[in-house]
């Protein structure tokens, strides 16, 4: 028994992640961070920035802005023939839905940036397709064609047995991956859906995933829908409608599936806590108590759960209590944002100095953030910028709905605005990679 049980939850659980990332931001404003200065004169600049694409895209018919999830990934209303191809089978909304999140818990797995250069090819044959979104169409495709399942007789799920039957050189023979397209990550991507199959057929997590003795992501409908906590709530309008409490939730997706991250993540007493990263400026503060220097994140478990919440709001029309407590995800698009508008402005000399680089004498010959070899996500130059980036979140979203009188959530500000907004300004001032800011070394299961 671990004799910091409270430490390990408190550090897997959605609060300590604003409350962790607030200390950081308090030492940006007070201008203490090792790796970064804060600017918050151009916060108005990205407002105004973010509310004009907002405006191009959505005119002011607000409600119409999606969630941010991966549905919005698979491009070309993938997801909609699926559906139809199971109504026409008269399948049940309850089994749909665990196709669906099958579906999710999958795909956003393989979601992690995958380079510049790589790009999918669908099965139409038509314009190849890069990023996210060919990741997306990717990993559609292989479910259809049963990659993932153990049971020929019925492709479109995802189980125990089909996982502990992938390899590494599936995945990349599925996604296209070659020397002439190269994906980052890939061997990192594999190994999740693996560590997923285990996962799933372990015993430990059989309440979260096993039914009928077949182990599947989507059974965690089930579970929340025979859960304690769930509760069916009258509606005038729809009859019932169930209502699911985000602690449970986020259970199901930092504890169930906590043994799918990698095992060298930060761990107390050997327990794995996930996306979370000890940075060097909590440290130096004075009367620093243990573990008082790591700061969490959880990106990929919180953009699962946006994803898998979506499935179940659209398909069963359930409800989510609490889901203010997710936060603004905290990877190279919305970080990208603030470095581009300089809001964060880098400290090139010390980033330098972290790699054991001298920085060159002459001052023409300044480098660059992309001259700066690229970041492990444990270094605290991430940690500090992904810290930041999630208090921003909260301030763009501030700021967009006063500027546009609106109440946008967050889902729908990452979807319309920062996440948009990232990528168009890197195309902007990268148009030859469109890539990020600064470089990373992507393993599949952070960015």
């Amino acid at each position: 028994m671990s004799t910091h049980a409270d430490k390990i939850a408190y550090f897997r659980s959605l609060p300590s992640i604003r409350e962790r990332c607030q200390r950081v931001f308090a030492l940006a404003q007070q201008n203490q961070l090792e790796y970064w200065t804060l600017d918050l004169s151009q916060e108005s600049t990205i407002v105004d920035f973010v509310c004009g694409l907002i405006s191009r895209d959505f005119g002011t018919d607000y409600d119409s802005i999606p969630p941010h999830g991966r549905w919005r990934h698979f491009v070309g209303n993938r997801v909609d023939p699926l559906l139809e191809a199971w109504d026409a089978e008269v399948l049940q909304p309850l089994e749909q839905a665990r196709r669906l999140v099958d579906l999710m818990v999958v795909s956003v797995l393989l979601d992690a940036g995958a380079g510049n250069d790589w790009k999918y090819t669908p099965k139409e044959g038509n314009e190849k397709i890069g990023r996210s979104e060919g990741l997306a169409v990717g990993s559609l495709e292989m479910f259809e064609q049963g990659m993932f399942s153990g049971d020929a007789s019925q492709p479109h799920r995802v189980d125990a047995v089909g996982l502990g039957n992938i390899t590494t050189d599936d995945v990349a023979k599925a996604l296209e991956v070659s020397d002439s397209n190269p994906m980052t990550g890939i061997e990192g991507r594999a190994q999740l859906l693996v560590r997923l199959g285990s996962v799933l057929a372990d015993p430990a997590s059989s309440a979260y995933f096993t039914k009928d003795g077949t182990s599947r992501p989507g059974h965690l409908v089930d579970y929340l829908l025979s859960h304690s906590t769930s509760q069916a709530v009258p509606s005038p309008v729809q009859g019932t409608k169930v209502a699911v409490k985000m602690d449970t939730m986020w259970d199901i997706v930092v504890s169930g599936l906590s043994g799918v991250w990698p095992a060298a993540r930060t761990k107390i007493d050997g327990v794995s806590l996930g996306d979370v990263w000890p940075v060097d400026c909590l440290k130096k503060q004075d009367g620093t108590k243990e573990f008082d220097e790591l700061v969490s994140f959880h990106k990929l478990s919180q953009w699962l759960t946006y994803s898998l919440i979506e499935v179940m709001e659209k398909l069963l029309n359930w409800t989510f209590v609490g889901k203010e407590q997710m936060t603004g995800l905290p990877e190279y698009r919305n970080g990208g944002l603030l470095i581009d508008f300089n809001l964060l402005q880098p400290n090139i000399p010390a980033m330098l100095a972290s790699f054991n680089v001298a920085a060159p004498a002459s001052a023409s010959a300044q480098p660059t953030l992309l001259d700066v070899p690229p970041f492990p996500a444990s270094h605290s130059a991430m940690v500090e910028l992904r810290a930041v980036t999630v208090c921003m979140l909260d301030r763009l979203r501030d700021g967009i709905n006063k500027k546009l009188g609106v109440e946008l959530s967050l889902p729908q500000v990452l979807e319309s605005s920062t996440w948009k907004g990232g990528r168009e300004i890197a195309r902007k001032l990268r148009p030859d990679t469109a890539g990020p800011p600064f470089r990373y070394i992507a393993d599949g299961t952070v960015f």
